[in-house]
């Protein structure tokens, strides 16, 4: 279950970045703000759902090397995000209609990668992409507003934190099938 919330967060630092800088940029209300929240929510439950389909067909070709694939997409998913995601998502564009549910898929990319290692995680798929879609709302929903008091700035370091997380899930990973950690 921690593994499930820890992936949440890490996943959902991308759409809490973008929800702040709309927050920030346009002050959207409360109607603005919920159809953000909900978007990226609904986006990063799916997205790992169909992510978890391949890797239970595609892991189970490849048992021994799991792990290894796990731990290298999760680093790289992690990698990626401390480097930044430039040219995106454009967050100075307000997003409304048909530009919201672009945002929605490509916040949600790096969770269908994701959510290919979620065979590898000792957690329900179910309660694993309902832990990311319903942190990704809260998380989405309180950027909006954060934003409207804090700025933009935040957003930056909030996606960088969800690379280190990533990484440490793949590493963890990598590390309780070497038996270095007890699983």
């Amino acid at each position: 279950m921690l593994e499930g919330i820890f992936l949440g967060f890490a996943l959902a630092m991308d759409a809490f970045a973008v929800a702040l800088t709309q927050g920030t940029r346009f002050r959207p209300r409360w109607m603005g703000a919920l159809a953000i929240a909900a978007t990226f929510g609904l986006f990063q439950a799916v997205m790992p759902w169909i992510g978890w389909g391949i890797g239970a067909v595609g892991l189970a070709y490849l048992e021994a090397a799991g792990h290894w694939i796990a731990f290298g997409l999760l680093t790289f998913l992690g990698l990626r995000m401390l480097q930044g995601h430039d040219g995106e998502v454009d967050p100075r564009q307000a997003l409304t209609g048909s530009a919201l549910l672009l945002a929605g898929l490509a916040t949600s990319v790096d969770a269908l990668a994701a959510g290919i290692t979620l065979p590898t995680l000792n957690i329900a798929p179910l309660i694993a992409v309902s832990l990311i879609g319903g942190i990704t709302f809260t998380l989405s929903l309180a950027g909006v507003w954060l934003g409207r008091m804090a700025g933009d700035a935040l957003g930056r370091w909030a996606e960088r934190a969800g690379g280190v997380i990533l990484i440490a899930l793949g590493c963890k990973i990598l590390a309780e099938h070497m038996g270095w950690l007890a699983g």
